[in-house]
């Protein structure tokens, strides 16, 4: 088969650009003749499988949910341009996809604008609603909820992340059809391994990073060297997180529960809270190692690393990637209660004995009650914590393998 894969951003760095870049990898290497159109300047440092990479020209500004640096792009906030500079996007878009040649399906990413692209194509096209464009671009603007709803709506299908994803389209954009296909983990890159052995991984794959100046999408400086120092003395328990540094992420009550807690923390990511962050980390008196953003090369050793990784999100989240791809590697994710997140916990809880379920979530925005969980997780028996960690495991090899998820993406071009 024949497959275009439309995504109007990078490659790497946020949950739908890993997404886009595994979903090309994952279907060229199942035998698929894969193209993915993306605006990363450097598709070349992604491991694409055989997937064509395409770069459309940009008429203008580039439309975004959250305004992030981009190299080589002027971006402006989607509900922030007018229909005229959307539309000539638009095309664009379709007119690179032209250019890409025929295809039995096209996948585009986000309801606005992966609905339009699509639905000005002509190609058969699947549309990919990650939750983002809902939170940020379509609630409370009801012409941009219009706009992705006549454009849902001649798709062959619209695929959701998650129940949760499901229910606020619905909510936005009234009774479009959806059906859920999850995100996917690589679980042979995401895989158990001895600690000690991760650390040294880690810190080993650290060392082969280029010298960062001024990108905060790329690993800080010197992360082999502070990392070395990072581990050195009395063995204590290592927290981890993993994600955007921004208010809505909720890494601040993540700092706050650790306050005087016997454990370091280890802070993953860039965005506009970084500073913040920092400052309070150091003023609580942690011990914490903020890293700038790492690539799944170096998480894959982190997590299998640690103890626990934590996801504290304040803001609904169309489906907990970190937290499945901790899980992978044997790491117990512990997850506020709700939206796409309790989903993950909830699946996971199906493999693990039921006395340590509890220990895997917290109430959402409550520094008390993530405490509490922290507590119980880092306080785990031996014997305990092999189970949590054998059932994490499982349950993501069971439930999220990158195999399953892309061909499932396939179910609707095969059945037509």
């Amino acid at each position: 088969m024949r497959v275009l894969i439309w995504h109007g951003y990078l490659l790497s760095g946020t949950g739908s650009n890993e997404y886009s870049r595994a979903l090309a990898r994952t279907l060229s290497r199942q035998g698929h003749e894969v193209v993915v159109l993306s605006q990363d300047p450097h598709p070349e440092a992604h491991d694409l499988g055989s997937a064509i990479a395409m770069r459309p020209e940009l008429p203008g500004r580039l439309p975004v949910f959250v305004l992030d640096h981009y190299a080589q792009a002027t971006p402006a906030l989607l509900p922030t341009m007018s229909r005229a500079e959307l539309d000539e996007y638009v095309a664009a878009q379709v007119s690179a996809i032209g250019r890409a040649g025929p295809a039995d399906l096209l996948i585009t990413n986000h309801a606005l604008l992966g609905g339009p692209v699509g639905a000005a194509s002509g190609l058969p096209y699947v549309v990919k609603v990650h939750g983002s464009e809902l939170e940020y671009a379509l609630r409370g603007n009801p012409d941009l909820c219009i706009w992705a709803r006549q454009t849902l709506e001649p798709a062959q299908e619209v695929v959701v992340g998650s129940a949760h994803v499901a229910q606020v389209l619905a909510d936005l954009v009234g009774p479009v059809p959806s059906r859920i296909v999850t995100p996917g983990v690589d679980v042979e890159q995401m895989a158990p391994e001895p600690r000690d052995e991760a650390w040294g991984r880690l810190i080993a794959e650290s060392g082969k990073d280029e010298t960062n100046v001024g990108d905060e999408r790329l690993p800080d400086p010197g992360n082999a060297q502070r990392m070395t120092a990072f581990m050195t003395g009395p063995a204590r328990p290592t927290v981890v997180y993993v994600g955007k540094l921004s208010e809505q992420k909720g890494v601040h009550l993540l700092l706050e529960a650790l306050q005087g807690m016997d454990a370091r923390v280890v802070v993953v990511g860039f965005g506009p809270a970084r500073a913040a962050l920092e400052d309070m980390a150091a003023d609580l008196g942690l011990d914490a190692l903020f890293t700038g953003p790492l690539q799944h090369r170096h998480l894959a050793h982190l997590w299998a690393a640690a103890d626990v990784s934590v996801v504290p999100s304040i803001f609904p989240e169309a489906f907990g990637m970190v937290a499945a791809e901790a899980a992978a590697t044997g790491c117990p994710p512990l997850v506020a209660r709700h939206s796409g997140l309790a989903e993950v916990a909830e699946g996971i809880s199906g493999y693990i004995p039921a006395h340590l379920r509890a220990c895997l979530t917290f109430e959402r925005g409550d520094t008390a009650d993530l405490r509490r969980a922290l507590s119980e997780v880092l306080a785990l028996s031996r014997e305990d914590r092999a189970a949590l960690s054998t059932g994490c495991r499982q349950a993501v090899t069971a439930l999220w393998s990158w195999d399953s998820v892309a061909s499932r993406m396939l179910d609707s071009a095969t059945v037509a």
